[in-house]
């Protein structure tokens, strides 16, 4: 199922990162679209197909355009799911991308990333545009082809706002088009 959205994504709360040496954030990612895997290394779902997708997504898309960003989110199973036996796991399944743990609530409930999301469970894949918008969330499979096409249209707008602000006068970069619509400087 896909949810088309267009809201202010909540910033991550992540314990600890693997495959990145720093800590990521969306702010750090402004300007690129953001593919966020969320998945459990003991969910069939993620291993069969969420985390084969992200690693293909990851291989397609040029790395200064899109991002993809694994969040490891343990809902159950907490003392099996673990950072050191997940990392294990990122080698072993060769996932080269950066992927974030999610914060755990301290009770067993559901960490604070999934929760701030409203996901239902996993695999789910959110899109995250250039601007730093919820744009899409799929909960279960989605198809290649569908999600191809989703991200292609964000980096094409993502390409597209570059230009007009790149283009844009010093009245226009200032303001930010913030009002929804552009006036053209005709000095």
């Amino acid at each position: 199922m896909t949810d088309s959205l267009l809201q202010p994504a909540p910033a991550w709360a992540i314990q600890q990162w693997f495959n990145t040496d720093q800590p990521l954030s969306l702010e750090a990612l402004r300007g690129k679209v953001v593919v966020l895997e969320a998945f459990q290394m003991l969910c069939p779902g993620c291993v069969s197909h969420g985390l084969p997708q992200a690693l293909r997504v990851h291989q397609t898309f040029a790395a200064s355009e899109v991002a993809v960003i694994g969040l490891h989110t343990v809902f159950e199973h907490h003392d099996a799911m673990t950072p050191t036996a997940l990392a294990a796991f990122l080698h072993e399944y060769r996932i080269p991308f950066p992927v974030g743990v999610d914060q755990p609530d301290g009770h067993g409930g559901i960490p604070h990333t999934m929760r701030a999301y409203a996901m239902r469970g996993t695999p789910t894949l959110v899109l995250i545009d250039a601007a730093g918008n919820l744009r899409h969330q799929h909960f279960g499979s989605v198809a290649d082809l569908t999600l191809g096409a989703q991200i292609a249209a964000l980096v094409l707008e993502a390409r597209e706002a570059a230009s007009v602000a790149a283009t844009a006068g010093p009245a226009q970069a200032a303001q930010g088009c913030a009002s929804g619509a552009c006036p053209v400087d005709t000095k």
